[in-house]
């Protein structure tokens, strides 16, 4: 739920920032930054630890670093919990306490922009490009978006659509990659036609040169589609 990667700002800014505050509060200590790989870090490895800062609701963790430590032989670590600063302007969704996880929510939102009014541009149907990796949420997205009245369009089932015995790209991919990539029923085995081009660029390409053209007619066929039905 925090995670919002364009207002997650980079590493190497958030540790120089840290670094900033600390030596502000006490420049006589000496600060060891280190990027957190895994829930424990360095606090379940490092012999010359003493103590871990805690919060009311960080202390079990703690307590999981204290078992973890025991379980490597390392002596457990004394817990110092600490209060953390309620904030007094928090919204009804926020967090009570002063967190980043508040000033995201208060900055959702803020990175859009109006779409851009480009003449060349038809006013209608107007096109959105949903994409992302995997887990980044466009189906989500997309189902609110069809929730607002979008017509969607899924390329990822249109691109299995164009394999289908019968669609516009099977039998140029049977031509290219041979009868072995069939099942006994005459569909493509996705699996062994991926065995055939992952890895090998050229392969590859010649797939994507057959089926990605086929992929983008239908979407437009659809938009076509979508705008007759206003």
């Amino acid at each position: 739920d925090k995670v919002l990667a364009e207002l997650i700002e980079p590493y190497e800014l958030r540790a120089a920032k840290l670094r900033e505050f600390l030596e502000d509060v006490k420049p006589s200590l000496h600060y060891d930054i280190v990027p957190l790989a895994d829930p424990y870090g360095p606090s379940v490895t490092d012999p010359d630890l003493q103590c871990l800062v805690v919060s009311e609701e960080t202390r079990r963790g703690g307590e999981a670093v204290n078992k973890k430590r025991l379980e490597n032989g390392l002596p457990e670590l004394a817990l110092y919990e600490i209060l953390l600063m309620k904030d007094p302007d928090h919204g009804q969704n926020e967090e009570e306490k002063i967190s980043s996880s508040s000033l995201r929510q208060r900055l959702l939102g803020t990175l859009l922009r109006p779409p851009r009014q480009d003449p060349a541009l038809p006013s209608r149907p107007y096109v959105i490009g949903l994409t992302g990796g995997t887990g980044s949420g466009k189906t989500s997205i997309a189902k609110l978006l069809g929730h607002l009245g979008a017509f969607l369009i899924d390329a990822d089932k249109l691109g299995h659509a164009v394999y289908v015995p019968g669609g516009p790209a099977y039998e140029q991919v049977v031509v290219a990659f041979g009868a072995e990539i069939l099942n006994e029923d005459g569909t493509i085995d996705r699996k062994v036609l991926g065995a055939k081009v992952f890895g090998n660029a050229e392969r590859l390409k010649s797939l994507t040169d057959i089926v990605w053209p086929e992929i983008a007619r239908m979407v437009k066929e659809q938009i076509g589609a979508a705008d007759a039905q206003g």
